[in-house]
């Protein structure tokens, strides 16, 4: 009999599992997959961003717009350095890129998941391949799980470390919310974060697999006419619509998603001013007047960009530059300044980052992870309601709430 269970092999699991067995707890985690922590293994494109290294708690928790001050306690325990230090000490040296986004030197996601399975071992814990399928509760008090074989496991505390619903493949199939549903948890409904827009423009598709870099962008909700995100960086076009990292980002803040509610506005030129590029335009057109439209924009534009805005802007391609009209000159200003693409929805939720949703944080205490509503019932990472912006948070996030529930067991 172990003293605790933990549901869930992945980066919650691990940490949680690793911190009780090393403060003298008998640890038992179960792992549905043949190995854990396969989720782990495609974070950053392969390269695993493991974290964001914020020195400040507010910098974290502004960093996650869904029940961000939740977590405040979690990453006070817990802080980026402190993960950054756990994997330099099992041998993973690590380096910081732009915004501040940690990665394995080796640029290897495996060497992060063998770390953290090699801590979690060497710490005490056992990891047993098993799908936990139902919780076992006495008088209001859990008192064990019971696997799809059948097989029951008595414990004191369970963890539940289950993740959510996105990349299903991984092992993450929303699990978890069906063992809080049974004691009598509420589910916030999972929806996609942290995921790729469907856009209404048919030239999104045209520009397929076109990463446009250092550009600025701001969503706008057509329905309230306000601003509800805005960011720089970089944005890719895809057969469907749009993604890249300021997309992502993005997608956190469209709520109560519908077909042309949201428009993203994207400056190609956000160096320049209004003023300044219809100066950089003239004086282009003037340098190549005896040019067709279509064979004087490559200063401007990427190559698969060019006809695409030649389109837009309603110019027969083999017009000559010097017969192009003020107007004319001014709408392609324009459209450097402002191309706009319409939201016509979120990709599949098994698409997503990360899941949107989840066990209500009301429901749990956030000073040990604990369930308000079952003794001995805790949770860690995407299965509860909590989600954050790319670069390394929502791992930070599933570190720091394994490490309190572990801490608090």
């Amino acid at each position: 009999m172990a003293n605790v269970i933990v549901i869930g092999g992945g980066a919650a699991g691990l940490l949680a599992a690793g911190t009780a067995a090393r403060r003298g707890c008998d640890v038992l985690v179960l792992e549905r997959n043949d190995r854990p922590a396969r989720k782990l293994m495609i974070t950053g494109k392969g390269r695993c961003n493991v974290t964001n290294n914020c020195t400040l708690v507010s910098d974290l928790v502004s960093n996650v717009p869904t029940n961000g001050r939740f977590l405040f306690s979690a990453f006070m325990r817990f802080m980026p350095n402190d993960m950054m230090e756990l994997l330099e000490n099992e041998g993973v040296p690590l380096k910081i890129e732009r915004g501040n986004r940690v990665f394995p030197e080796s640029d290897r996601a495996v060497d992060v998941v063998d770390a953290l399975v090699g801590w979690c071992k060497n710490g005490g814990a056992r990891i047993e391949k098993g799908r936990v399928c139902a919780l076992l509760i006495s008088e209001g008090r859990v008192s064990g799980v019971r696997t799809e074989d059948g097989t029951a496991y008595a414990c004191d505390r369970v963890i539940v470390a289950t993740g959510g619903v996105s990349y299903p493949l991984t092992g993450s199939t929303g699990d978890g919310y069906a063992l809080a549903k049974q004691a009598g948890h509420t589910v916030v409904n999972p929806q996609p974060a942290l995921v790729p827009l469907v856009c209404h423009e048919g030239f999104c598709a045209d520009l397929q697999g076109l990463t446009l870099k250092n550009i600025a962008m701001v969503v706008l909700d057509n329905e309230s006419y306000k601003e509800v995100y805005r960011d720089f960086g970089e944005l890719l076009f895809t057969h469907f619509g749009v993604s890249g990292p300021t997309v992502l980002s993005a997608s956190c803040h469209m709520k109560d998603m519908a077909k042309g509610r949201y428009s993203i506005h994207i400056d190609l030129k956000p160096a320049l001013s209004y003023e300044k590029l219809d100066e950089r335009v003239r004086r282009d057109f003037s340098e190549n007047s005896n040019k067709n439209f279509i064979n004087a924009l490559d200063s401007l534009l990427p190559k698969k960009l060019v006809p695409v805005m030649v389109r837009l802007v309603g110019v027969k391609p083999q017009t000559k530059v010097n017969q192009i009209t003020r107007e004319q000159r001014a709408r392609l200003v324009n459209l450097l300044k402002d191309l706009t693409v319409t939201v016509n929805g979120f990709r599949p939720v098994e698409e997503a980052v990360v899941t949107r949703g989840g066990v209500s944080v009301k429901e749990i205490d956030p000073k040990t992870m604990q369930s308000k509503l079952c003794e001995g019932l805790f949770f860690a990472g995407e299965v509860i309601d909590v989600d954050a912006y790319t670069g390394g948070f929502n791992l930070q996030i599933a570190f720091s709430t394994g490490h309190l529930a572990g801490e608090s067991v």
